[in-house]
């Protein structure tokens, strides 16, 4: 009820002043989204770029942190890539699809998360759209990763195709302490000119977000962007 009252009072104002209401200020929040997690083996590794914790550990705390302010605007599912029982490219591990009061099982699949694999983001990111039937639903994918898809993926030709394909889905892309591998040899896309990862342009060409985070708190309050309300910001 408040978030209708909330969603009512915008169009109400807008319509009031003359303008036409945008509608992801009216429908974004009640759009199914699916979390795109990576859980690829450089998660869990302490570099110079990682300081003192490994990526997944502080991820771990931005999850903990975010999902209960996003739960109540929002159903979330979640696919995780990187660890499991295939190739090192062939885990694509769909948890589950978008349900209702999902900060408890996102945290506790995050939480028991091993790292593990390589980066299939490309395919990652086609199988969260297939499972929101973006062809025929509103659809919101968020993808964290650390790095670039290692695993043969053209995340830029994909990204046109969705888009072409779609109702209205739009990628964001949140780069977690994202190192670009230049020397990567199943990274088909990457330019050498490009010092952030390739996975980028799945936002620009979905006219997501993509946002570079280093810390904990700006994980935190990334997630809450691309996955919160934009009602209350």
């Amino acid at each position: 009820m408040k978030r209708l009252l909330l969603t009512g009072l915008i169009a109400a104002s807008a319509l009031t002043l003359g303008h036409t209401v945008p509608k992801a200020q009216i429908s974004e929040c009640s759009v199914d989204a699916m979390l795109v997690f990576d859980g690829s083996t450089s998660m869990d590794e302490i570099t110079f770029e990682t300081g003192p914790n490994t990526r997944i550990t502080e991820a771990r705390r931005a999850i903990r942190q975010a999902m209960p302010n996003i739960e109540p605007y929002r159903r979330v599912g979640l696919l995780i890539y990187g660890p499991g029982p295939y190739g090192a490219c062939e885990n694509l591990d769909l948890r589950f699809g978008p349900i209702d009061r999902a900060a408890g099982p996102v945290t506790d699949a995050i939480d028991t998360l091993q790292p593990d694999g390589l980066t299939p983001l490309t395919e990652a990111v086609k199988q969260a759209a297939e499972a929101l039937n973006y062809q025929n639903e509103p659809s919101v994918v968020v993808l964290v990763t650390d790095g670039n898809e290692t695993c043969g993926g053209r995340p830029c030709e994909m990204a046109q195709t969705l888009r072409a394909s779609a109702r209205d889905l739009t990628v964001h892309v949140i780069g977690f302490r994202a190192v670009v591998d230049f020397f990567a040899w199943n990274n088909p896309e990457q330019d050498a000119l490009n010092s952030t990862t390739v996975a980028r342009c799945l936002a620009d060409e979905t006219g997501g977000l993509f946002v570079t985070t280093q810390t904990v708190d700006e994980l935190v309050a990334a997630l809450q962007r691309t996955l919160g309300c934009p009602v209350i910001g």
